[in-house]
């Protein structure tokens, strides 16, 4: 989406329109962040409270979208930062809660549904690094080169990371489904 001249100077309504059209996908990032729904509602308001005050200071070398995400995170890494992570708790719900499983009868929804419900406590596990490496490759669909961008790292590292994250993952749900079976 393109935004003018004359949008910008209305704040108000382009940050209403923001809200309007990336609250949601922020919110679903914190919370893979902070695993909290409360905490990454708070982090996204205090993003927009941010963009309206400095969004004069957009410079448009980026896609706006690209501007929040990149807000986004930062506030989530100072939040890590400010509570440690390790007191918190995962909970259920989150990751992405509804993926269409097509027609699969009842007793097969049942056991993807746990499947999704293991991996999401696999990649909440992983540490920072990696876990916003893969939540951003796989649940927000970024490019390796946008992803670089986002998290101000070479495409080598984000590369990286995505290998070693989906290598702990494999050797993470590995280890579940044995402690579980």
């Amino acid at each position: 989406m393109s935004y003018n001249n004359s949008k910008i100077n209305n704040p108000e309504l382009l940050i209403e329109q923001l809200m309007e059209e990336h609250g949601e996908a922020l919110a679903r990032l914190a919370f893979t962040y902070v695993k909290d729904r409360g905490r990454a509602e708070e982090i996204v308001q205090d993003v927009f409270i941010k963009v309206f005050q400095k969004i004069d200071q957009f410079r448009g070398e980026s896609a706006i979208k690209t501007w929040l995400y990149r807000i986004t995170i930062n506030r989530c890494r100072d939040e890590l930062r400010r509570w440690s992570i390790r007191t918190l708790f995962f909970k259920s719900e989150g990751i992405e809660e509804s993926i269409p499983h097509g027609g699969l009868s009842p007793d097969k929804k049942l056991i993807e549904k746990e499947k999704e419900q293991e991996l999401g406590i696999v990649i909440l596990s992983l540490p920072v690094k990696f876990r916003e490496v893969i939540i951003l490759f796989y649940y927000q669909e970024k490019s390796i080169e946008e992803i670089s961008h986002l998290l101000e790292l070479t495409q080598n590292t984000v590369k990286t990371r995505l290998f070693r994250a989906r290598k702990k993952i494999g050797e993470r749900l590995h280890d579940y489904r044995r402690e579980e079976g």
